[in-house]
């Protein structure tokens, strides 16, 4: 995984150079045009500074391509005054024209690329098969952690996006007894978040896959339409693992979850299993029957990920309450491997749709 990150840490062009760096200067000079200010005394000895500092310019050469930035990032000039540029001014845009049309028949492939190695190994975390097996996707085993004294332990058995094995050892506060519970050998639970999780990776890659190295991008707002589609799947692939779905006790306590279980769980327990970034997580409740006598102010909880001791809820015409609740929680270390994926991916979508900006801020005249 280093060798991936340190190769797309900083994405390399097939000329190997980035973009010009009179381009960059131009940019951070564009918001002087729009403050007013162009055309001053301020403005015009900063461009000429600008140029001097391109390697080989003559003088006659600086005072030109200043003239054509201060025309060039004046928001008043129409398309009628285009045709009354200086030839200088001709030339800088040719230069700039060059550069753009560069930007989109190579380094636009290159990022492309990139991002496709990127996500196709994302993706890989997500079922990684165990050679020799006829692509069995391989079982891994996960201690739980506790920070509530140890009243829950359990083993959990992760086979890609489904939890295989569940064996968790539940003691009960008021008694002391200690519950064991295990899934039965006919069942898997799907983790829906990671199946989710791996379905927008995927559709992002059909995305890129679409503009193979012979589609040639005729315009920048192409190319940013292109990064906006794949940036929201990567979002959303990433917001499902760092974002917990929230339910309510009826629906955890209706769930399919609950019938996973042998022996079965007993009605004043129940169980919830999520990930939460790179953690798998699992919460269990200890319930008791609310009186009749005790229920004048009921008020039941909402959604929430994490419910609190205390939490009500009402379920076949009796009313629980939350009296403890335990969370335990292990490191999918593959997990945390998909987001660093996605944060690297996301960053060049970004960069190449801020160099597109650049020569967009400075053709304000033309869309590109």
């Amino acid at each position: 995984m280093n060798a991936l990150l340190s190769s797309h840490s900083r994405p390399a062009t097939p000329r190997g150079r980035a973009l010009p760096t009179w381009a960059e200067e131009i940019h951070l000079t564009n918001g002087l045009s729009h403050g007013g200010l162009v055309g001053g005394a301020n403005v015009d000895q900063r461009l000429r500074q600008l140029a001097r500092r391109r390697r080989g310019d003559k003088e006659n050469r600086s005072d030109a391509f200043c003239l054509s930035l201060v025309n060039m990032l004046n928001p008043q000039r129409s398309l009628s005054e285009v045709p009354k540029m200086s030839a200088a001014n001709q030339v800088e845009r040719a230069v700039m024209e060059e550069e753009f049309n560069w930007l989109l028949k190579e380094e636009v492939h290159s990022v492309l690329k990139q991002l496709q190695d990127i996500l196709k190994e994302a993706s890989r975390r997500f079922s990684m098969p165990t050679t020799g097996l006829d692509g069995q996707v391989k079982q891994e085993n996960f201690i739980l952690g506790s920070t509530t004294m140890d009243q829950v332990k359990g083993v959990l058995t992760l086979q890609g996006e489904a939890l295989a094995q569940a064996d968790i050892n539940l003691k009960v506060s008021k008694s002391s007894q200690v519950l064991h519970f295990q899934f039965r050998d006919d069942k898997q639970w799907k983790l829906q978040q990671i199946q989710d999780a791996r379905n927008h990776v995927n559709q992002a890659l059909q995305l890129l896959s679409s503009r193979d190295e012979s589609y040639r991008f005729k315009t920048g707002a192409e190319v940013n339409k292109l990064m906006d589609a794949v940036m929201l799947q990567l979002a959303r692939a990433r917001n499902r693992l760092t974002t917990p779905a929230s339910m309510t006790l009826p629906e955890l306590a209706t769930s399919g979850l609950m019938k996973m279980f042998s022996p079965p769980m007993p009605g004043d327990v129940m169980v919830n299993f999520y990930i939460n970034l790179s953690k798998l997580c699992l919460a269990v409740y200890q319930l008791h029957v609310l009186q009749p006598n005790t229920t004048k102010n009921f008020k039941p909880a909402g959604s929430s990920v994490l419910h609190n001791p205390g939490s009500t809820f009402e379920l076949n015409n009796h009313r629980f309450e939350v009296s403890h609740v335990h969370k335990v929680e292990c490191v999918v270390p593959w997990l945390n491997d998909t987001l660093v994926f996605f944060t690297i991916s996301l960053q060049l979508c970004q960069q190449l749709k801020d160099k597109i900006s650049v020569f967009s801020s400075l053709w304000n005249y033309r869309p590109f």
